[in-house]
C-alpha cells in the first residue's frame, strides 16, 4: 500500500465533495480555533505577569492587607481587616534587620491632572512612595530628579509624572518646575520617568507619583485605605528567613495573637503567579471544552462523510480487494483519508487561530505567542480524531466482500 496514493486519493475525495468536506472542516476548524486561541491568550497572559514579576526580583515579596488576587467567598473575611497604616509601615521599615531594602506606598484611581487650560482624562494613577519606591519597579529618570526622604519629612508637594502626563498637558514643553493641579491640590513637577510602554493595552505611563506624606494627606484616608510594602532579601538564599522575620514583625505591629492567624498576606513572585495562573486555567478549561464539543460534532460528521464515501466507492474497493488488495490495506487507507480531512482543518483552525491573535495583539498593543507544544497538541488531536471516527467506515470498508462489491451498483 502507497501512503502518498492514499494521501492523493483523500485529496481527490474532498475536491469531489467540496460542501460536505467543507461542512466537516468548518466543525474541525471551529474546534482547533477555540484551543489554539485560548491557549495562546493564557501562554500570553502567564508570560506576561512572570515578566512583569521578574521585574521586581527574584527576591522581591509583598505584604497587602487583602490578597493580590481573590475571586472567593472570603472576600468579606479580609475587607473586615484593619489597613496597614503609614505608622504600621515605619515601625516595620524600623523592626527589621535581615533588610533595609523596603518601600511604602499607597495608590489611588480615577483622577484628572490639570495644567493651565488643558487637562488629562479622568483615569490617572496616583502613587504615594517613599524614597525606595522607583528601585523596585526599575523606573528611569528622564528628567529632574526623583523624591527623596527629605521630600516626605517636609511633606512637599512635588511630583513625578509619567509620558502620558507629558503628552497631554505639556507638549513641547519642558515639565519641570510647572505647577499641577490634581484633586485640588497643587504639585510642583520635579522629574520625569523613561515611558515604559503599554501592556495589555494598559500605559504603564499615566501616573503622578508624590510623597507619602502629602499622599495620605489628599489622595486617601490612611484609617480606611491600606498601604502596601514591598521588601527585598539581600539573597535568594535569605529570602524565606526574611519573610518569616517579615511575618513576624507584623503580626507584632498588628496585635496578632498567638492563636490568631494573619490578619495581612504576605505575596511572592511565586504565589501571585500561582494565584494568577489559577485564574488563567478557568479559561483554559473553557476553551478546551468548547473546542472539544466542537470537535466530537465535527467527529460525527467525519463518520458520516466517510461512511457515505465507502458505499460510493463499493466497486472501487470490490476491484482492489480483487486484484490482491489486503483488508489491512483498505483499512488504512480509509483511516489516511479521514486523518488528511481532518489535518485540513486543523490547518486552517490554527491559521485562524494564529491570524486573530495576531491581530488582538496588535490591536491592545499586547503581544500574543503560540507555544511550540500548543501547535503539536492541536495536530495530535486532529490525528487521533480522524483515527477514533475514521475507525469504524474504514474497518466497514475493510470487511467487504469483493464479490458482493463488484456487483454492487
Amino acid at each position: 500500500m502507497n501512503i502518498g496514493e492514499s494521501i492523493i486519493l483523500a485529496l481527490n475525495s474532498i475536491r469531489g465533495n467540496k460542501m460536505r468536506a467543507a461542512l466537516t472542516m468548518l466543525g474541525i476548524s471551529i474546534g482547533v480555533f477555540a484551543i489554539m486561541a485560548s491557549g495562546s491568550l493564557i501562554y500570553s497572559l502567564n508570560d506576561m505577569m512572570s515578566s512583569q514579576l521578574d521585574e521586581l526580583g527574584e527576591n522581591t515579596f509583598f505584604i497587602y492587607k487583602m490578597p493580590a488576587m481573590n475571586f472567593g467567598h472570603n472576600w468579606r473575611k479580609y475587607a473586615k481587616r484593619k489597613p496597614i497604616s503609614y505608622s504600621q509601615g515605619k515601625e516595620f521599615k524600623k523592626s527589621m534587620t535581615l533588610t533595609n531594602d523596603i518601600s511604602i506606598y499607597g495608590e489611588s484611581f480615577g483622577g484628572s491632572v490639570k495644567s493651565g487650560d488643558l487637562e488629562t482624562d479622568p483615569d490617572v494613577i496616583a502613587v504615594g512612595c517613599d524614597e525606595n519606591f522607583f528601585q523596585f519597579n526599575n523606573y528611569k529618570v528622564a528628567l529632574g530628579r526623583l523624591i527623596t526622604q527629605e521630600d516626605i519629612n517636609m511633606n512637599s508637594s512635588v511630583a513625578v509624572i509619567g509620558n502620558d502626563i507629558i503628552t497631554k498637558i505639556f507638549p513641547n514643553l519642558n515639565p519641570i518646575g510647572r505647577k499641577i493641579r490634581m484633586k485640588n491640590q497643587v504639585f510642583t513637577v520635579i522629574g520625569t520617568l523613561v515611558p515604559r510602554g503599554a501592556v495589555m493595552g494598559q500605559s504603564q505611563d499615566n501616573f503622578i507619583m508624590v510623597p507619602v506624606t502629602p499622599f495620605l494627606k489628599y489622595f486617601t484616608n490612611e484609617w480606611t485605605e491600606s498601604l502596601n510594602i514591598i521588601c527585598k532579601a539581600e539573597s535568594r538564599a535569605l529570602l524565606t528567613e526574611t519573610i518569616d522575620e517579615a511575618t513576624g514583625v507584623m503580626r507584632t505591629i498588628r496585635n496578632c495573637k498567638p492563636w490568631e492567624e494573619n490578619n495581612f498576606e504576605v505575596e511572592t513572585s511565586e504565589s501571585i503567579t500561582e494565584q494568577f495562573s489559577s485564574i488563567t486555567d478557568y479559561l483554559s478549561i473553557f476553551g478546551n471544552v468548547s473546542g472539544i464539543i466542537a470537535l466530537i460534532a465535527a467527529g460525527v460528521g467525519i463518520m458520516n462523510i466517510m461512511l457515505v464515501t465507502v458505499k460510493e466507492r463499493t466497486r472501487e474497493i470490490g476491484v482492489r480487494k480483487a486484484v490482491g488488495a489486503k483488508r489491512s490495506w483498505i483499512l488504512t487507507q480509509f483511516i489516511i483519508e479521514a486523518v488528511v480531512l481532518c489535518q485540513i482543518g486543523g490547518l486552517i483552525g490554527m491559521t485562524l487561530g494564529y491570524g486573530c491573535s495576531s491581530l488582538l495583539g496588535s490591536m491592545i498593543g499586547f503581544k500574543l505567542g503560540i507555544p511550540v507544544l500548543l501547535i503539536l497538541k492541536s495536530i495530535g488531536i486532529c490525528t487521533m480524531l480522524g483515527v477514533t471516527f475514521g475507525a469504524y467506515p474504514s474497518w466497514k470498508a475493510a470487511k467487504l466482500d469483493p464479490i458482493e462489491a463488484l456487483r454492487y451498483e
